[in-house]
């Protein structure tokens, strides 16, 4: 048996490619223990949408769910010192932790948490258009809403990206309204069949589908 480096292949990508900081790793075990859900894009997830979003030069992105803040932080961190971020998080406990968060990052100058259902914010949102990246990772039975809205304010060779794209393991099957990844499955319908999006699944996490912009 060869020596081994890391235990196997996935710990070897994180660690070599994600790595997390002490802030970043310890966002979610502190979240947790303050009741919110285990639930959080990976690493290398995190790692992937700071990369899209330097790629691009984006400097204002949108996000749709913010629960503790772990995927802004990635995010705001490929903002230029003067860019905008802003998140819609229906959660008030959840919105407190993630702009704790974000401060505790040193990003308190260019994040804004906005609190309740995302629908009710988006007249105002959009006089903050048009957004260079748009990141979906809410509801996931509101993911065509929120399509909606980033196709109409999301500028050409800006980017559309959607997390757990793989609807949980269970995208694939055929499934009833009102089961779970419907959203999803239609969410994936329609941005790879778009005529003004260029769009695949990047399989890191629970996946990302990821649309550019024509």
């Amino acid at each position: 048996m060869p020596d081994l480096l890391y235990p196997d292949l996935d710990t070897y990508r994180r660690e070599v490619f994600a790595p997390e900081d002490d802030l970043l790793r310890g966002i979610m075990p502190a979240a947790v223990a303050q009741g919110l859900p285990k639930i959080s894009v990976s690493p290398e997830s995190g790692k992937t949408l700071y990369l899209l979003a330097k790629m691009i030069h984006a400097r204002k992105i949108l996000e749709f769910g913010a629960l503790a803040g772990y995927s802004g932080i990635w995010l705001a961190r490929a903002l230029p010192p003067d860019g905008r971020f802003i998140t819609l998080e229906i959660n008030p406990k959840h919105a407190e932790v993630t702009r704790a968060n974000y401060k505790a990052a040193g990003l308190a100058d260019r994040t804004e948490v906005r609190v309740g259902p995302a629908v009710d914010h988006l007249q105002a949102v959009e006089q903050e258009a048009p957004f260079d990246l748009v990141f979906i990772d809410a509801d996931k039975e509101s993911y065509p809403t929120y399509l909606d809205f980033a196709l109409g304010h999301t500028r050409p060779g800006g980017l559309i990206i959607a997390d757990n794209a793989n609807g949980h393991g269970h995208v694939h099957e055929a499934l009833k309204e009102g089961d779970g990844p419907r959203g999803i499955q239609v969410y994936n319908e329609r941005v790879a069949r778009h005529p003004g999006l260029v769009s695949n699944i990047l399989p890191v996490g629970g996946w990302l589908a990821v649309s550019l912009v024509l």
